[in-house]
């Protein structure tokens, strides 16, 4: 995991794909969590500002006080922050859009504190296609296959949202066991040597808790997924700051 900014009120880290934000139900015989990481390389405690799932990698925001914590989850809430993602699908969706589908929230049955019985949540997301590529491999009942490269942006925070997203409008993230397809999952792995889920937070935008001025930390793409986009074909279609260890503060 790798620092990528840091001040005296907060810090910024690249999350690896793989990795729990804190100790959780959903894998209790995980030993290594984000958190524990952050607290090790800085000292001092730290405070998750939002989520990131475990197969996903990217951006992850912490504050170093509950006081400041508290004021970015409010922003969190309120959307007074933008979050980019760069996904690969299955497919070729259109070249941009938006998703406005409501999304129960997802309770696992071994979570102990989950609540029946709620009603849909709004959960909005655009989406832009960067590139896409026809393969002359048969995965499935057609000759060949087809992928794209889209930047994706949450407006709304729903656990699980792009993923469910992409699996509703029929082109979902590739290397996704839960809401994917397992052939193509399977063509990844086994003819591409990529074994995660091709999700990334690139980007993430938000006011700083102490003088709400505008900071921006990007997140560069990791050793398996910067190549494969290569290899695909589309690495002129990365911004470059993804492809680069740098972040920017206006």
């Amino acid at each position: 995991m790798r620092l990528l900014y840091r001040d005296e009120y907060i810090a910024a880290f690249n999350k690896p794909a793989g990795l729990l934000v804190h100790r959780s139900w959903i894998d209790r015989h995980e030993t290594r969590f984000a958190m524990q990481m952050a607290r090790d390389m800085l000292g001092r405690k730290v405070y998750p500002a939002h989520r990131l799932d475990k197969p996903t990698s990217g951006v992850l925001l912490f504050a170093l006080s509950p006081e400041y914590a508290a004021i970015l989850t409010e922003a969190f809430s309120r959307g007074e922050l933008s979050k980019r993602y760069l996904a690969v699908t299955r497919g070729i969706p259109p070249e941009s859009g938006t998703i406005d589908h409501p999304l129960l929230e997802e309770q696992d049955r071994r979570d102990p504190y989950r609540q029946e019985g709620k009603d849909p949540q709004e959960a909005v997301t655009t989406f832009r296609r960067l590139a896409s590529v026809e393969l002359p491999f048969s995965v499935g009942r057609y000759p060949t296959s087809r992928y794209s490269l889209v930047e994706a942006i949450p407006l709304t925070g729903r656990r699980h949202q792009i993923r469910r997203h992409f699996k509703h409008i029929f082109h979902p993230i590739v290397g996704d066991v839960n809401y994917g397809e397992g052939r193509h999952n399977r063509f990844f792995r086994e003819e591409l040597g990529c074994h995660r889920l091709l999700l990334h937070a690139a980007e993430l935008t938000f006011p700083h808790p102490a003088g709400g001025e505008q900071v921006t930390v990007t997140a560069p793409l990791d050793e398996v997924f910067a190549p494969l986009l290569r290899r695909l074909g589309w690495g002129e279609a990365i911004p470059c700051q993804w492809l680069v260890e740098e972040n920017s503060t206006p």
